[in-house]
């Protein structure tokens, strides 16, 4: 059997399990950062999750890489799985890719392909979004002069930010806070022009296809 073989037959039976502990890593890292009340024995569980959880993404991205036999190239041309690696809160998009997989495996998918697109969108949205806004929590709610206090205050600037409004009544004031910021404003943008285009080209083809069906001189 050769490597890309096994590559393929690794990444299948990896996709579920992964996906299952993308989840377990965004709901420890949620609890250790909303639960403020926990013990110290609660908090350590939550720490001791996530580091379990990071080191299968991280026995994954190994695994990939032996099997691969590219060596460096496979960090160049996998650069987003080495940055999800780095920032493993962005892991939860596995299961949007576990989703698709497991349609594909019962056959076709069961939606058509534009609103494919707008429904993983939207899931990709969301699950980015709460991890964002955990995280811009996190930094924010403890620096001096901060305007991101709550959770809310969180959540509502991950809402604006990503639907590129900009009230800019709460602004992360860190400079982590900040970067964080950034990568969302791109996130935002990418995902709403995916959406946008595909609603768009949908569009087109309900049209076209009107026409079509028109009879000739009408």
């Amino acid at each position: 059997m050769d490597d890309d073989t096994r590559k393929a037959r690794w990444e299948r039976s990896t996709e579920v399990p992964l996906a299952v502990a993308s989840m377990v890593f965004l709901a420890a890292y949620a609890v250790r950062i909303l639960a403020h009340g926990l013990s110290g024995d609660w908090q350590d569980l939550c720490l001791a999750v996530l580091f379990a959880a990071w080191a299968l993404f991280a026995v994954d991205y190994a695994v990939r890489w032996r099997l691969s036999g590219e060596r460096l190239r496979f960090v160049r041309t996998h650069w987003l799985d080495t940055l999800v690696l780095i920032l493993p809160l962005l892991r939860p998009l596995r299961v949007v890719k576990a989703y698709e997989a497991v349609q594909r495996r019962h056959g076709q998918p069961r939606l058509a392909l534009h609103a494919r697109v707008m429904v993983y969108a939207g899931l990709s949205t969301t699950l980015l979004g709460f991890a964002g806004a955990l995280s811009v929590y996190q930094t924010e709610h403890t620096a001096p002069g901060a305007t991101i206090k709550t959770f809310g205050d969180a959540v509502w600037w991950t809402c604006a930010t990503f639907a590129t409004v900009g009230y800019g009544d709460v602004v992360p004031i860190t400079p982590l806070g900040r970067l964080i910021a950034v990568g969302m404003m791109a996130i935002g943008l990418a995902l709403l022009g995916a959406v946008t285009g595909t609603f768009a080209s949908w569009l087109l083809q309900v049209f076209a296809r009107e026409d079509d069906e028109r009879p000739p001189g009408i």
